[in-house]
């Protein structure tokens, strides 16, 4: 029997199921009517799991919480590893702490069980079911009827031997699994983030494969912020992260200088650790602070924190969420390169284009216009006179425009301009969104070194309030505007094609639109 019981026990690789079978087997085995095989936690000392067998949903619904493995028999087990033979567990001076609700025991047998020379738990078995069966296996060495006898521990000792030999294997194997699950999610998240996804979106692509595979109830993000303090930008959850993002860290905090020196935080108890001082960590328990830093620069930290009452995390998942740590973070900065790169690219495209422009485009639009004048002075009839003196405008006004442009690929995007010129520019084609085309703009003399800020900010508000009258004109299909700096003064034109509405503060209607007027003393 203890044979084919060793033999069974080493048929299961997953290790829940290897756990439950040995208990399972155990019990049978000694004919005990009670089994229990409790998963003692090597840092703390505890049991943090206990697989039951003769024990009913509703006798551990009564039992309830788990055994804290520091008094009473168990904790006696866990101090001392030795295998332990009770006849009565109420006449025995170590035993206590027996919670409300637990099934009456008396007999008791419990054997340590050693992963390689680190103990992984124990194996415990009450209430020997009469005498018969251990009489039967001892014989003149068996011990009092009704009780767990000398044969029974020690075919308990042989069965915990070769079930911390199949536990060993389920562990190497589901390490080996989870590593596996792990390596997948941090080669899924490199994938993700070099595929152009925004800096928003591949953090929170971080926060939220981490949390998959730490089985945690949150994955977050922090990045330092100015007030040197660290802040959530990104998260993910089960409910809604909305009041998770924006929550800070403030400086100052005891758990703020490991984190921005780059070193990882692991934690038992969010809501009762004194260095926790955010108003969210009274949901939490269990967690991992862990920095993204790669070449010696810190990107931010990733946190994963489990509910209040969650499983710890053990120092395999401390190791494999590390690493995806650091690998995420190496990707991270990966991202933020090739982001540059395309970028400098852009902007590289956008130089030639304006050198382009400027040295073909104008140079040949300006040599065609000189022709132009030319021919113009040496014709004698009027109407070639006139034509001429209009082709040579309309050749004007386009190198006009054409440097216009020049001027606004030279400006880098998605930033605020600083020149004058820029914010004219920003301002007409912010306009352009609402007219529906973008307005035409000239610039005449040096505008940029001559427009001081406080005429440049009247000139701009007189320019928004030109632009939005324009808008609210019926058939406008055509907007020009004039910047000219000239013998101390700033003007500024708005033209456009609409018909003019009552009240419209300084505007002139000319031939077939609308004309805006305003100058000021440079």
């Amino acid at each position: 029997m203890l044979l084919e019981a060793v033999l069974n026990v080493a048929t299961e690789l997953e290790l829940r199921a290897t756990l439950q079978h040995i208990v399972d087997t155990a019990t049978e085995l000694a004919g005990a009517r009670y089994g229990a095989l409790g998963v003692v936690d090597p840092e703390r000392g505890g049991v943090t799991e206990l697989f039951t067998s003769g024990i009913d949903e509703e006798t551990r619904a009564r039992i309830g919480r788990l055994p804290d493995g520091c008094t009473g028999l168990i904790g006696h087990l866990i101090q001392e590893p030795r295998p332990l033979l009770v006849p009565d567990i109420a006449a025995d001076v170590r035993s206590s702490g027996v919670p409300p609700g637990h099934p009456e025991m008396h007999s008791f047998v419990g054997v340590p069980i050693q992963v390689h020379t680190q103990v992984f738990g124990n194996l415990y078995l009450t209430e020997k079911q009469g005498g018969e069966q251990g009489g039967k296996r001892g014989g003149a060495q068996g011990g009092e009827s009704g009780g767990f006898t000398t044969d029974d521990l020690a075919m308990l000792r042989v069965l915990a031997s070769q079930a911390g030999i199949a536990i060993g294997n389920a562990r190497l194997h589901e390490t080996a699994r989870r590593r596996e699950r792990w390596i997948e999610g941090a080669d899924a998240v490199t994938t993700a983030l070099l595929t152009g996804e925004s800096a928003t979106d591949a953090l929170n692509t971080v926060a939220e494969r981490a949390r998959i595979l730490a089985d945690a109830s949150a994955g977050v993000v922090l990045q330092p912020t100015a007030e040197g303090g660290m802040e959530i930008v990104a998260a993910s959850t089960l409910d809604d992260p909305a009041d998770l993002i924006g929550t800070v860290i403030e400086a100052g905090s005891p758990v703020l200088e490991q984190l921005l020196g780059g070193e990882s935080v692991f934690i038992e108890d969010s809501a009762t650790d004194a260095r926790m001082t955010t108003h969210v960590r009274s949901r939490f328990g269990p967690s991992m602070m862990l920095p993204l830093q790669s070449g010696g620069k810190l990107i931010g930290t990733l946190a994963l924190p489990r509910r209040r009452g969650g499983v710890p995390y053990t120092a395999v998942d401390r190791l494999l969420a590390s690493q995806f740590a650091s690998q995420a973070a190496l990707a991270l900065v990966l991202a933020d390169s090739r982001h540059d790169r395309e970028r400098l690219a852009v902007f590289e495209d956008r130089d030639r284009i304006a050198r382009d422009l400027h040295d073909l485009v104008v140079q040949r639009l300006f040599a065609t216009e000189m022709m132009l004048e030319s021919t113009r002075r040496r014709a004698a009839a009027a109407d070639m006179d006139e034509l001429l003196g209009a082709a040579i405008d309309e050749l004007d006004s386009t190198i006009q425009e054409v440097r216009t442009t020049i001027f606004a690929l030279q400006q880098p995007p998605a930033e605020a301009p600083s020149t004058f010129r820029g914010r004219v520019l920003r301002e007409t084609s912010g306009a352009a969104a609402l007219l529906g085309f973008q307005p035409s703009v000239h610039f005449v003399g040096a505008v940029d070194a001559l427009v001081s800020e406080p005429v440049a900010r009247r000139l701009l508000t007189a320019l928004r309030g030109a632009l939005a009258a324009a808008h609210r004109r019926v058939g406008v299909t055509t907007v020009e505007v004039t910047v000219e700096v000239r013998e101390g003064v700033v003007r500024l034109v708005v033209t456009d094609d609409g018909r003019r509405e009552d009240g419209d503060g300084d505007e002139g209607e000319g031939e077939g639109g609308t004309t805006f007027r305003w100058e000021a003393a440079l």
